[in-house]
């Protein structure tokens, strides 16, 4: 059964139009001298009418009767609007840290206040959140947030906390119960991933029909058995799997690589495979070390650095490829746009483990567009595989398949794919064997995919890679690591020099402030834990080593980017640590090679379209640029967004202007001209001014020694 636990643990929007009961307390009033994009007026009594005038309206309250030990954590007022708020976000601020933008404790993204006529009771439970954030309800503020639209009216009236009723405290159990599994389950892949075992299989090589898989087990009493570890199952379920049995110390066994299983010509180059026997798992899984390619595709090559993220034929400018020039883009992919299970018209059919997918040509004619120029220019191409919720789907049963059985992102971005079922599994295999298939062509008829870049900066995966709220490190890691193989070996099977890349924030040692939910270094050594147990294999890193705030450019003020291995932040101020991290011995692909490293996502902002904005953006690259220029275990540099995008929370963050800016429509900003110069024998010339906004006299001031 598919459960929903939404990001603020659970928060019921309850549709009533009678008063809640108010417990033993008072009621609680605004702060107006905090009032930001929004009117507050007093009406009577307990009620107050509030006005949005922008688009980041908030206010805190003026007192607060929160009570987390006497149960009193639930959030609740009635209110009326027409309009209603299309969101709504809950902010602990401390009082010891500064301003407002800096004293954030945590956050609650919350569902809005849909449309009432009448007096109708919202309520949200913040006992979770208090418990998580370091902020202390007795002296600190809480801030409430309407939304991010304008000239919204609400009436509220008897804003209070309350203990939770009993609905919400069923809930609240249930969850709890559920929280208890998952750190149980989190225990048990620890377990497994650090165990060592009495046997070890050497090799796995995958050839047209069968598979070669080769190894060494304890001459024990008992049954040894070879089994399959399909995608959607986990070796800690060792009993519960068929295999083949081996005898002696040594084997070489050769398996079909096809077999039909759930109504499907599987695959097993998409398996694990691993020894089990009475007591249990005798050895981690390993996949396959290599995968018989359909045709040997040119290795993609660099030509330099630059490049752009999000690129598309649609967006027009194309002639930045050759003007600036471009080597590289990202390309967004969001496969559940696309992909339909039954045929409709003007759709492309692809036969995928014996069923038939559907993908929409019109969608699918962009992408070859977009790739082919590329693949014009001779730049090499990272797609960045997106899955949108189910509600966002163009198919309401692919986006059933693919959202994760635990998404609760109400406010998030994209969805963990379901690997928890075989059919969930085949759909989402089914989208990356036509894409892998489409692009992975010697002839090149529809363009080139390179590198494939696995979902989005999943170290604040409850925003970006959605699988349910506060999953353990364990519980996240095992889901990204099956999906990121899963792609990996799709791909290997028609292109045998194709990388995945792991996608973060510039979250370091420490996640980030208010939606960062891992530390990425954590993440990274579980890749190379998963590397070491279950079998090597070419993955990188898709790094975004924004500012620390993304919306000031002098980004050699950051605080939070120090040059220890340690640092909380990688950002542009301390590249050296990521560059020093890539090239150690342990880190390396089997030891020996170094893993890729774009930076696929970052840039600086320009506040405003003022000379002053304009120049700090461009001081901002500027000092990125002389620094990446000595480290070279970075390969790739794409500026995001490339162009200024209305959808970017206010950022003015591209190489140009809003394509819809009424007096320079996508009109090239200083830092343009500076990308364009760089690694140009105009370089010097053009980024000669740029010392000063920086406070340097010569470049070699911007390099730093890692501590």
């Amino acid at each position: 059964m598919r459960r929903s636990y939404p990001t603020a643990l659970f928060l019921l929007l309850l549709t009533l139009s009678v008063s809640c009961g108010k417990e033993s307390g008072r009621y609680l009033s605004f702060d107006r001298q905090s009032a930001n994009h929004l009117a507050i007026d007093s009406l009577n009594g307990n009620q107050f009418g509030i006005t949005t005038l922008g688009n980041d309206p908030y206010v805190t309250l003026k007192e607060q009767d929160l009570s987390p030990a006497d149960g009193k954590t639930v959030l609740t007022f009635e209110y009326i609007s027409e309009k209603g708020v299309n969101f709504m976000e809950i902010y602990f601020l401390t009082r010891e840290t500064g301003s407002v933008g800096s004293n954030v404790a945590g956050m609650l993204k919350c569902p809005g206040l849909i449309p009432a006529g009448e007096m109708t009771s919202y309520s949200v439970d913040l006992g979770e959140a208090v418990a998580k954030a370091n902020w202390n309800p007795e002296k600190d503020l809480l801030r409430i947030d309407f939304g991010d639209q304008p000239d919204t009216r609400v009436t509220i009236r008897n804003i209070h906390f309350r203990r939770r009723n009993r609905a919400e405290d069923a809930i609240f159990k249930e969850w709890e119960a559920f929280r208890v599994s998952d750190r149980q389950q989190n225990n048990r892949l620890e377990g497994y991933l650090f165990t060592t075992y009495p046997a070890s299989i050497t090799r796995v090589e995958v050839y047209d029909s069968t598979i070669l898989i080769q190894g060494n087990v304890d001459a024990g009493k008992g049954s040894r058995l070879l089994c399959a570890v399909r995608p959607w199952e986990s070796p800690l379920n060792a009993g519960e799997l068929d295999g083949t049995e081996i005898t002696g110390k040594s084997f070489t066994v050769e398996r079909p690589r096809y077999e039909e299983i759930d109504g499907f010509n599987y695959d097993h180059a998409l398996s694990r495979w691993m020894i089990a026997g009475k007591e249990g798992i005798l050895l981690s899984a390993r996949y396959a070390d290599s995968i018989t390619p359909r045709e040997m595709m040119p290795k993609g090559v660099l030509k330099g650095r630059k490049g752009i993220g999000g690129y598309h034929i649609s967006r027009g400018h194309s002639s930045d490829l050759v003007d600036i020039p471009v080597t590289s883009i990202t390309v967004n992919v969001w496969l559940s746009r696309f992909l339909h299970l039954d045929r409709k018209e003007n759709t492309i059919e692809h036969r995928f483990n014996g069923r038939s997918y559907y993908f929409d040509a019109k969608v699918v004619d962009g992408y070859d567009k977009t790739l082919l120029e590329a693949l014009k220019h001779d730049i090499v191409v990272a797609a960045i595989i997106l899955v949108n919720s189910a509600d966002q789907s163009a198919d309401p049963k692919v986006g059933e398949l693919l959202q994760d059985e635990n998404f609760g992102g109400e406010h998030a971005f994209y969805t963990m794919p379901n690997m928890g079922s075989a059919e969930s599994v085949h759909c989402y295999a089914a989208a990356l064997d036509f894409l892998a298939s489409r692009y992975s062509r010697k002839d090149n008829k529809f363009g080139r995919i390179h590198h494939w870049i696995i979902h989005n900066e999943v170290d604040a995966g409850n925003v970006w890679t959605n699988m349910g709220d506060d999953r353990p490190l364990q519980v996240f890691l095992d889901a990204y690591h099956r999906s990121m193989r899963l792609c990996y070996n799709i791909a290997r099977k028609y292109d045998a020099n194709s990388e995945v890349l792991a996608s973060f924030t510039h979250s370091w040692s420490e996640p980030v402030p208010v939606d960062g939910d891992y530390a990425t270094l954590d993440l990274l050594k579980g890749l190379l834990k998963y590397s070491a147990v279950e079998g090597d294999f070419r993955w990188g890193i898709a790094y975004h080593p924004y500012p620390e705030d993304l919306n000031e450019p002098k980004t050699w003020n950051d605080r939070s980017a120090t040059f220890s291995m340690n640092s909380p932040m990688i950002t542009f101020k301390n590249l050296e640590v990521l560059d020093r991290w890539i090239k150690q011995p342990e880190n390396l692909y089997l030891g020996s090679q170094k893993r890729t490293v774009w930076l696929s996502e970052n840039g600086t902002n320009s506040r405003t379209y003022g000379e002053q904005d304009l120049k700090e953006q461009a001081a901002g690259f500027a000092y990125a640029w002389k620094k990446m220029k000595h480290l070279d275990g970075i390969d790739a540099f794409q500026w995001h967004n490339w162009m200024d995008g209305r959808g970017e929370f206010g950022l003015r963050i591209g190489l140009r202007k809003y394509p819809d800016d009424e007096n320079d429509p996508a009109g090239k900003k200083p830092v343009w001209y500076l990308y364009q110069a760089a690694d140009t024998p105009q370089e010097d010339k053009v980024f000669e001014p740029y010392k000063s906004v920086i406070g340097v006299s010569d470049w070699s001031e911007v390099l730093h020694e890692v501590k």
